[in-house]
């Protein structure tokens, strides 16, 4: 049997032809790149595989920014809260920011475009009453009520791009000079860029796919005075802003933004925030200009002959994938950074495109690849969490990113790409393109819906944040289960919900007070759907209209918070046994919880502690609600979800099709195709117990991360 090849990018460097030759044909790659740091010299350029090649639009470009220093990308950032002690009171706004990064925009007036905010009673301080320093970065206030805390919104230039400083300084680069990134928003700027890559692309005919890494406005990432991370939002678009997209702003929206808007107390408009009104026309206006200006260089990369990449990371902030301006630019693929099963899917889904394409780790970089160091087990979790997902909905292409010279020095590590290459192509020759079998069809419930589809609770890409990760873990459990996941707005929900969706599911914000939403979700559950709440769902802090969670009466819980202690409360006896935890071993793991939930008595409880109540089901009608304290991804916590969707949706009856017992082990079935799969997500090891169809049961035995395919019989097609 001939091996199969292809859909794999690796990175290569200058002076490792043999070596890349090699690595071409043991992982049977088809195409490498270049990397930041990295060029593809001449005899690379001459093999016989696709060649991408790294372009950076607004970055990069000293010399032109030294002739227009006005173009420099900027962001409002807000100061230390200072507290007055006397009349006057001087703020030292630049404290604790990193000045390699951010220098203070002098040249367009502080007085016009920066805020002096007494935080203590939220009133803006007239201009006149405070003046500025730039030799010492300060501003005085005056007039100032003693002990009332201070602070200033000022308006900031990024001086060194923020991927090409973390790069750097990872790396150690030493005197490579500082990238400085320029705003498109100048007409000036759009010139120099659109004829800098005509140039490049006459220059480089031998580029098969140019990737823009990736357009405009990098994500918001601000440093401090000791060169760690002090704000990331993956999500942010905080470097977008400028004064002349401020006046477009007001031309085109009909009112003026303040820097309030940006800062945003000291939140800066974070993925956990519910976004103002005034954000989410910032976030239209911005992307809407982004799409019209990548559009224009996509069309000179198809007019070159080439294709044209966007990677999903560093400036990709207003070409958001899911937005409803992203299929004007035009693009044939996107390429993102694989963290986990819900990343994969963030990339796999994305509409509107010929390809797409996934990055997965360790990155060929040396704080993993050094004498001493093992690269295996992050490649090997790393391609386990990820498979879960690509057995929904697959990339089209998977790749690396780095320095290839560093990941040849690891023997191992190269034979296990080899494997994991192999199998990738297995999976994707059976199941592309063929729509798996899914039991349900679950709506996730936030302030963003469609737009951050697979996103809520990003902060920095794929990392771990102790709030999050009980919240996280839900999306990372629907990342590889059986079932259509779409992500619903509020006001989406409030307009009327699809007839498609089986149940919600609700871990929080703050848009309850909306009498049609709560009303819309009510009859919705009441008419036999299903209602799942994990953490707080539904809930604002310190209670409205008497009640936390704005959906108790579905849930049949809410949350104590002090107000209602003198109200004697009686936990309900918990249930012996139920469908929500048959076979599954107790006690469950709820992450950080979420503490003083009280049941209502006619509410079932499944698990709880003494003063604590965990897991809940409650009919509501003919529907029903479920509640969960928390939810951290494991196999086990994943069975779980599962299983609280069906009982939800009032699917019991058939949770046991294409269903394996061992939560340590899945099954992907595609009918259409007539495969079906048993997975073992582990590194040891597994039995598992698979349901097909009609009852009909089988035992398996599996190695250590195996995928066990078999073909369908006929009569377990229905």
């Amino acid at each position: 049997m001939v091996k199969e090849t292809g859909r794999l990018t690796i990175p290569s460097d200058q002076d490792f032809l043999a070596e890349t030759q090699q690595l071409i044909a043991q992982w049977g790659a088809d195409a490498i790149r270049d990397s930041d740091g990295t060029k593809l010299d001449t005899a690379l350029k001459q093999l016989s595989v696709k060649l991408y090649s790294t372009y950076f639009v607004a970055r990069g470009y000293n010399d032109f920014v030294e002739k227009h220093p006005e173009t420099i990308q900027e962001l409002y950032l807000l100061s230390d809260r200072v507290a007055a002690t006397e009349p006057e009171v001087t703020i030292p706004f630049m404290a604790h920011y990193f000045n390699q990064q951010i220098r203070p925009n002098y040249h367009d007036d502080p007085h016009t475009y920066w805020e002096v905010i007494d935080r203590t009673t939220g009133i803006v301080v007239p201009t006149t009453d405070w003046t500025l320093l730039p030799d010492a970065d300060t501003v005085t206030v005056h007039h100032a009520v003693p002990y009332h805390e201070y602070t200033v919104s000022f308006l900031a230039e990024l001086i060194w791009d923020p991927t090409e400083m973390y790069n750097h300084l990872t790396n150690h680069w030493g005197d490579v000079p500082h990238q400085v990134p320029f705003d498109v928003r100048y007409p000036v700027a759009q010139e120099f860029m659109q004829n800098t890559l005509r140039q490049w692309l006459a220059a480089n005919p031998e580029i098969d796919v140019v990737r823009f890494t990736t357009f405009f406005y990098h994500f918001t990432l601000v440093f401090d005075n000791e060169e760690r991370e002090k704000f990331v939002d993956w999500l942010g678009y905080g470097g977008t802003v400028s004064v002349p997209a401020l006046k477009a702003f007001e031309q085109v929206k009909g009112y003026r933004l303040r820097p309030e808007d940006f800062v945003d107390a000291g939140y800066y408009n974070s993925s956990y925030r519910v976004p103002s009104q005034h954000y989410r026309d910032y976030i239209d206006f911005v992307a809407r200009f982004v799409a019209d200006q990548a559009k224009i260089l996509v069309d000179l990369v198809h007019d070159a002959g080439k294709e044209a990449m966007m990677f999903l990371g560093d400036n990709w902030i207003g070409t958001e994938p899911y937005g409803p301006y992203f299929k004007d630019i035009g693009l044939d693929a996107v390429v993102g950074s694989v963290g986990n099963a819900r990343t994969l899917r963030l990339i796999s889904d994305i509409p509107h495109v010929k390809y797409t394409e996934g990055r997965f780790l360790p990155y060929f970089f040396p704080d993993v690849f050094h004498a001493g160091g093992d690269p295996i087990p992050e490649a090997k979790t790393n391609w386990l969490t990820a498979r879960r997902a690509i057995m929904r909905q697959p990339v089209d292409r998977i790749g690396y990113g780095g320095y290839l010279k560093l990941a040849a020095q690891f023997p191992e590590f190269v034979d296990y790409v080899t494997h994991v290459a192999d199998e990738f192509r297995d999976i994707y020759s059976k199941i592309h393109g063929v729509k798996p079998y899914a039991g349900l069809t679950v709506g996730v419930l936030n302030a963003w819906g469609k737009l951050r589809t697979w996103q809520p609770f990003i902060v920095a890409h794929g990392k771990w944040y102790k709030q999050a990760y009980s919240y996280e873990g839900v999306l990372e459990a629907l990342a590889g289960q059986a079932v259509n996941v779409r992500f619903l707005s509020f006001a989406d929900v409030a307009a009327g919900i699809p007839e498609d969706i089986d149940v919600l599911i609700n871990v929080g914000g703050a848009a309850w007070q909306d009498p049609v939403l709560v009303a819309r979700i009510r009859a919705w559950v009441a008419a036999g759907h299903g209602f799942v709440g994990i953490g707080e769902p539904t809930a604002i802090p310190g209670t409205y209209a008497g009640r936390t969670f704005q959906l108790a009466d579905v849930l049949g819980v809410d949350q104590e918070v002090g107000f209602s202690l003198s109200t004697d409360k009686y936990q309900p006896t918990p249930v012996d046994d139920h469908f929500l935890t048959h076979g599954l071993t107790m006690p469950l793991n709820y992450g950080e919880s979420t503490h003083d939930i009280y049941a209502f008595p006619e509410t079932a409880v499944i698990a709880s502690s003494a003063h604590e109540v965990y897991l809940t089901s409650h009919e509501y009608g003919a529907g029903r609600g479920v509640y969960l304290a928390g939810l951290p991804f494991s196999p086990q916590n994943a069975n779980l979800l599962l299983r609280m969707l069906y009982w939800a949706a009032k699917r019991e009856d058939t949770f046991q099709t294409w269903y394996a017992t061992n939560p340590e082990t899945e099954v992907a079935a595609y009918p259409a195709a007539g495969w079906y799969a048993v997975l073992n997500n582990t590194q040891a090891p597994q039995e598992t117990t698979v349901y097909t169809t009609g009852g009909h049961q089988i035992t398996v035995q599996l190695n250590p991360e195996e995928i066990r395919w078999e073909r369908i019989d006929h009569e377990h097609k229905g």
